[in-house]
């Protein structure tokens, strides 16, 4: 589909909506960014998972790559709040191990791997540079990351914490790391937003998932240009 044909899409898809509504699409996808995301590898806890999407949206991450090797990732609907609609979830399930294939998929695309644990002389979150792209690996609750993701991660990141315990819940990890960085990002004078054509076809997929019949008034559409 071309740019045009796209916009007029859009043009179509936004009287079905109310006015209010439409301003919130333009109100959130301002704020979304892909300077960073977010990757999840074998989380099977659905309680954690539901969460980590929930902070992606309320952070405007708008990607979440899940690692599925041994474990599916399952979503519970009364944890998550329908956000998973609004993001781009990209699953590897595809190879025996599916870890290397996200790796090499995201560094081909400028990211840099960003392993987040307690050891490996990890940096405190703080220092962490926000001026080029990065990926946020998360581990599973027990073992955390495993040792494909650490020897192929270009740096490594902590909490700092002060008490007895090590390590957080992964859901608690991942919002306070978001916070933070957002927050650095947003601070700085990079440029982290979407470009046109990314918000133009986030805007269609959210039009499309609020939408009932999407597929039919897409079809409707199409055939209306054509005859």
């Amino acid at each position: 589909m071309t740019v045009p044909e796209k916009e007029s899409l859009l043009k179509f898809f936004t009287q079905f909506i109310t006015e209010e509504r439409h301003k919130r699409l333009d109100d959130v996808i301002v704020n979304r960014t892909r300077h960073f995301t977010v990757v999840l590898e074998d989380i099977y806890q659905s309680q954690n998972a539901s969460a980590v999407l929930r902070s992606c949206d309320c952070f405007g991450v708008q990607d979440v790559h899940i690692i599925e090797n041994k474990n599916k990732y399952k979503l519970n609907p009364d944890v998550e709040l329908g956000s998973s609609k609004w993001l781009n979830l990209h699953k590897y399930n595809w190879n025996t191990n599916n870890t290397l294939e996200c790796i090499d998929t995201l560094k081909k695309n400028g990211y840099r791997i960003i392993a987040t644990t307690p050891h490996y002389k990890s940096a405190p979150l703080e220092e962490l540079k926000v001026d080029t792209k990065f990926a946020l690996m998360f581990g599973t609750e027990i073992d955390g990351l495993t040792d494909v993701a650490l020897q192929n991660a270009d740096e490594f990141v902590k909490i700092p914490m002060v008490g007895f315990t090590e390590s957080l819940n992964i859901s608690v990890s991942a919002a306070i790391c978001m916070h933070h960085l957002n927050l650095k990002m947003r601070q700085s004078e990079i440029n982290w937003k979407l470009s046109d054509e990314e918000i133009l076809e986030i805007k269609l997929n959210w039009l499309r998932a609020i939408l009932n019949r999407s597929e039919v008034l897409e079809r409707e559409f199409f055939k209306s240009q054509t005859g």
